[in-house]
């Protein structure tokens, strides 16, 4: 089952499922015993995320880790598609093409991948010439070059795609280069580093467009405006500085240290709210309109500014799981005792040699001796971004990938792994009348027949009552499996009235994810042009069918 400890067991009512659990994985396993086969099987990362990235149509996450995995999330379902495991050390960052199904990810074992979407296949591996850790990712718009840093090397790497041959070394930062971004204009590459400048770069013409644009900290992420005209910058210090593409000059600037200032370690004599300057930004997403920026970074917030004034719109609070360390904001002087903070001892009596008391955790660590039996994990923000659709976002955190939503109607409504839904079970409740009940069903099993059969029972008063009452996890799927019958069907008023009922209660979903229902969209449209179509020849037939008989009439001669 797997090589960790199952931490939890349960069994369904009728002895013939079992489920387990084991947390150190994040694994799920659901195993039918006669068979011996398995029903459900999924597994998150085991490790901390650190980029995290959304498919065009917004259905779809790409997640990057450092136990070496990527793996596609459906945002439908929240079930793992696919799982990537070539690389062989921690994946730091990932990138989607503009074009194409196409998937980009740098990693600590030197080598930056190309994975096909559509067969999920790794087709191309890039290398440097020398051994080294990539730390930062960026692909050009037109999908044919691929850029690298490292926090081993000040040079920038350029590859390309179409040969997987190093085409150019960009020199010129003196530290670490950890972050990257194309404009989504093409042609400029910007770069943030350790060394307090960001250098904008014309890799076509191998120059650089401005003067390196000097900062007062170590830069931690940089972001591209959506019409490639602004640049922000995050440094060390906890500042955000907007600066103007064309000019390179900086145009505005926000103090985030307060902002992002909350949470306190177990270590710390202070509370949350005196606890300055230790706390930043590491991670910054503008929104699809460019009107608004998200950033987070090592704190338990994730704050939301207008990008023209500069505000504070909102502050997300990304987890109050108090055994996190940076989640508590006043001191508790009961747990503080002679030798410290009762949370930093050891009760266990494990650390009894003086070799296992020494502390070897690096300075600055925020995930804690990772060799040490007993680990304290910081709250933090690794990645953020924002959907294609701009209504929400995705963050990845120490409590993993959380999806904040403008809309109500985000719901994790997995396959109900119950043995009662049948298709006997569904007639049954057909015949009853239960059409809603009877719907549901049908979708979860997922028979086009049956699904069918229960569709065409509906009575036409009904309609509007179960378009309302239908959960909205329903109603793409509803909306496909119209968009497919009214093409075949000759319930003409039927169909009328499901599309009339669809659009008026549910239109703005419709409207709000209609990058992912376009197909199905058009397919409606289709299809009641050709109603329409078809009801105007018939009633133009009528029409000249009934004047010739009027005609007809007015000449018969009188008896």
């Amino acid at each position: 089952m797997t090589h960790q400890g199952i931490d939890d067991v349960a069994i369904n009512n009728s002895g013939e499922w079992l489920a387990l659990g084991a947390s150190k994985l994040g694994q799920l396993l659901v195993w039918e015993w006669q068979s011996e086969s398995y029903i459900l099987k999924q597994q998150s990362h085991f490790d901390s995320m650190n980029d995290i990235v959304y498919a065009r149509d917004g259905n779809r996450i790409v997640t990057a880790a450092d136990d070496g995995k990527i793996k596609l999330w459906d945002t439908q379902s929240g079930f793992c598609i696919v799982t990537f495991t070539e690389h062989s050390s921690g994946v730091t960052a990932c990138e989607l093409a503009p074009k194409g199904n196409v998937l980009f990810s740098a990693s600590l074992d030197g080598s930056v991948r190309a994975w096909d979407l559509i067969r999920y296949r790794n087709f191309r591996t890039f290398s440097a010439p020398t051994r080294l850790s990539f730390s930062s990712l960026a692909v050009d718009p037109s999908g044919d070059v691929v850029c690298a840093g490292s926090l081993g090397s000040f040079d920038i790497h350029i590859w390309s795609v179409q040969t997987g041959h190093l085409l150019d070394q960009l020199a010129g930062h003196e530290g670490p280069v950890s972050s990257l971004a194309f404009a989504p204009s093409g042609g400029l590459l910007v770069s943030g580093s350790w060394d307090h400048t960001v250098r904008l770069w014309n890799i076509f013409d191998r120059t650089q467009s401005h003067e390196a644009l000097q900062l007062q900290a170590d830069i931690t992420d940089v972001a591209i405006r959506p019409d490639s005209k602004q640049l922000a910058v995050s440094t060390l210090d906890g500042q955000l500085t907007f600066w103007s593409i064309l000019k390179g000059s900086q145009s505005a600037s926000l103090d985030g240290r307060r902002d992002v200032t909350g949470g306190r370690r177990l270590s710390d004599r202070r509370a949350a709210s005196n606890v300055a300057g230790t706390k930043n930004f590491s991670c910054i997403s503008y929104s699809v309109d460019g009107s608004c920026i998200l950033a987070g970074g090592n704190s338990k917030y994730i704050c939301l500014y207008d990008v023209l004034s500069g505000s504070l719109l909102r502050k997300f609070t990304v987890s109050v799981n108090l055994s996190l360390e940076g989640t508590q904001e006043y001191l508790n002087s009961g747990t503080l005792t002679e030798a410290g903070p009762a949370g930093l001892l050891d009760t266990q009596a494990e650390a009894s040699d003086l070799e296992n008391r020494i502390d070897r955790s690096m300075p600055g660590s925020g995930r804690g001796d990772l060799s040490s039996r007993r680990t304290g994990p910081a709250v933090r923000v690794t990645a953020l971004t924002f959907s294609p659709t701009g209504r929400t976002f995705c963050a990845a955190s120490t409590e993993g990938l959380l999806i904040y939503s403008l809309d109500s109607t985000l719901y994790f409504d997995p396959f109900d792994l119950d043995m009662d839904i049948t298709p006997a079970s569904t007639l049954e409740a057909l015949s009853r009348r239960l059409y809603l009940q009877a719907l549901i069903m049908g979708f979860r099993l997922n028979e086009g027949p049956l699904l069918k059969r229960v569709f065409e029972a509906v009575p036409s008063e009904e309609v509007g009552r179960l378009v309302k009452q239908i959960p909205m996890v329903y109603i793409p799927r509803l909306v496909r499996f119209v968009a497919q019958i009214i093409t075949t069907s000759s319930r003409l008023e039927s169909n009328l009235r499901w599309i009339e009922a669809l659009l008026s209660t549910h239109g703005a979903f419709l409207k709000a994810n209609i990058t992912s229902l376009a197909q199905e969209v058009r397919m409606v449209q289709k299809a009641i042009n050709t109603i329409q179509t078809d009801l105007a020849r018939v009633s133009d037939e009528n029409i000249y069918v009934l004047d010739y008989m009027l005609s007809q009439s007015a000449q018969k001669p009188e008896s």
